[in-house]
């Protein structure tokens, strides 16, 4: 039907007949010529209707916004002072010389052509309307790009891709499954995958040596910008590869995936933080680089003092007490500071206590804070000359539970670091490696997997059993602007320290034989030295795109509450298919009617 797309016409194809397809982005009627700018994924280009061609013009007038058009036409110069520089077909355009309607189009929900607010459900109900507008077609090619880029770089260092199963097992660990009941096993239920990590651990113990999946994968959990029920990842393993050889290869791939697509020059090599270094530093595992402002310790020089706010934290060996300078932060209102005393707050900090330095060279007599008369001011200034306060500075402190003030003041770091323009540069890579095995969970009283139970950990098996808490594991994750990309391990392959593993989380023999017999069994048959790594492609497509949600890179996300308004799903089901799948609901009291 069409001979060329929009957006591909040309300076090179003047004076050539083409014939295009598309759908009408914006019609404009001047003293007896129509423009059209018609509009398909590559792109627009501009129509003209002349009342010379009768036929082709009486139809134009009765175009409106988003009817499919079939266009022949000469292409053409634009008259001088007419182009558009922002087009790639901006230098020319194209004179109809005949036009066919090939459907109307009733006004749409919202314009595509314009910036104007839209939201989020309208756009979600009718997200084949908003998928027309050009943002989202570009979106949609870049995801494109990134998906065929991975791919053929994965197929040129040997990596076999094998689809593993959807309908699986329900596992113990991480988030909640979504359920999937089985008709021909009564009262049995599948689940989908958070992941196929057991299954690349299979093809290894099998030999295929280098494994990767474009996968799509499920997580019935409480969804956040960057979160979705269903998600998609670039799931690799391999065998005979160490933690070392593994980054590297990664690295590679993501610095030429960024040249090739954004043409962009990521750093050789990216840098590596330790997990308590971060921590330390930043307060978060997955730190913003592009920001310079760090959370300095100052718990030694306040452990003695009167002022429990500080004392106390400082005293406990679970407790942290930290510094943060924000430079030019003293022009500050009090308004401002209690804006963020109330931001703090979200992430469980009691306040936010502050120094202002007004004039550095005037010792005491150049700050002003309301805590200063509860330190003493040999304290006071050595916690200034640590943090490196200059005058005009703002530090503001942090004193509580270590997870506290590292979960309030890493977020604190961000948004100031953010909001008064200290971030630099655009991209800042690195890897955080060497995680703990397990955190402990007070609520529960037992360890957690910090990443999953299949991690291998860097000590022997006699060290882990008798100090597991102390134990690093091979674990290494890639963090780009404040956001994890990507996620591995070395994993286990010997069947003793898995059991031993097992057992510190709490999963006793039979279980472990009834959840993971298959893996475990599987371990004992020559598994080989393996590790491996999944990457969040939607929130790599995200950051590469700058939009602020993965919701803007998924053709067909859910909304925040994991309902789809398109086509309002999830729905309820007959009472025939319940019957067939052995399950009763239970259906929610009535209220009872009044007299």
């Amino acid at each position: 039907m069409r001979s060329h797309h929009c957006g591909e016409v040309t300076e090179s194809h003047l004076n050539l007949e083409v014939d295009l397809c598309g759908w009408v982005h914006r019609r404009r009627d001047h003293g007896g010529v129509i423009f059209i700018d018609l509009r398909d994924r590559e792109g627009l280009v501009q129509v003209v209707f002349d009342p010379d061609y009768q036929e082709a013009f009486s139809l134009a007038e009765t175009v409106r916004s988003e009817f499919v058009l079939k266009v022949h036409g000469k292409v053409r110069p634009r008259p001088e002072g007419t182009e558009n520089i922002n087009l790639t077909t901006g230098k020319i355009e194209v004179l109809a010389t005949a036009l066919e309607i090939l459907n109307k189009s009733e006004t749409p929900p919202f314009p595509l052509e314009s910036d104007i607010e839209v939201s989020e459900e309208t756009r979600l109900r009718y997200r084949y309307i908003d998928l027309r507008r050009p943002l989202m077609q570009q979106r949609m090619k870049m995801r494109r790009d990134v998906t065929r880029h991975l791919r053929n770089f994965m197929d040129d260092h040997g990596f076999y891709e094998i689809e593993t199963p959807f309908l699986t097992k329900a596992t113990p660990e991480g988030a909640r499954d979504y359920l999937v009941p089985s008709r021909t096993h009564p009262n049995h239920f599948f689940a989908l995958p958070q992941s196929p990590q057991l299954y690349k651990q299979l093809l290894m113990v099998s030999g295929m040596d280098r494994y990767y999946q474009v996968v799509r994968c499920f997580r019935d959990e409480d969804l956040r910008a960057d979160r979705q029920p269903e998600f998609t990842q670039l799931d690799i393993e391999t065998s005979f590869m160490d933690e070392q050889a593994i980054t590297d290869l990664m690295e590679v791939m993501i610095r030429e995936l960024f040249k090739r697509t954004l043409d962009v020059e990521l750093p050789d090599p990216f840098p590596r933080l330790s997990y308590a270094e971060a921590m330390r530093r930043f307060g978060s595992d997955k730190p913003d680089l592009r920001i310079p402002l760090e959370l300095v310790d100052v718990a030694d020089l306040l452990s003695d003092i009167e002022f429990k706010v500080f004392a106390g934290p400082a005293k406990d060996p679970e407790g942290r007490v930290v510094a943060l300078r924000l430079p030019g932060g003293a022009e500050l209102s009090r308004k401002d500071i209690d804006y963020l005393t109330q931001y703090v707050a979200i992430y469980g900090a009691k306040g936010l206590a502050y120094i202002k330095v007004t004039d550095r060279n005037a010792g005491l007599e150049g700050l002003q804070s309301p805590i200063i008369k509860f330190i003493p001011g040999d304290a006071v200034l050595e916690i200034l000359d640590r943090v490196g306060a200059q005058t005009g500075d703002l530090v503001f402190f942090g004193a509580d539970k270590a997870k506290i003030v590292n979960e309030a003041m890493g977020a604190l770091r961000l948004k100031i670091g953010h909001e008064h323009g200290h971030a630099k540069g655009a991209w800042a890579p690195l890897w955080v490696v060497d995680f703990p095995m397990f955190e402990w969970d007070d609520k529960d009283q037992r360890l957690f997997a910090l990443h999953h139970p299949f991690t291998a950990p860097k000590c022997s098996l006699e060290e882990l059993q008798w100090e597991p808490q102390r134990a690093l594991s091979r674990a290494y994750d890639m963090v780009l602007n404040g956001t994890e990309i990507g996620g591995g391990s070395v994993r286990i392959h010997q069947t003793e320290m898995q059991e031993v593993v097992f057992k510190l989380l709490g999963i006793g023999e039979e279980e472990a034989q009834q959840k993971f017999g298959f893996l475990l069994n599987a371990l004992k048959y020559g598994a080989p030295p393996h590790g491996g790594i999944a990457f969040g492609m939607d929130r790599l497509v995200m950051l590469m795109t700058g939009a602020h949600s993965i919701r803007e890179v998924m053709a067909f996300p859910k909304t925040q509450s994991a309902w789809c308004p398109m086509i309002d799903a999830p729905a309820e089901v007959t009472d025939f298919q319940l019957r067939e799948l052995g399950i009763r609901l239970r259906k929610p009291p009535t209220e009872p009617k009044g007299d």
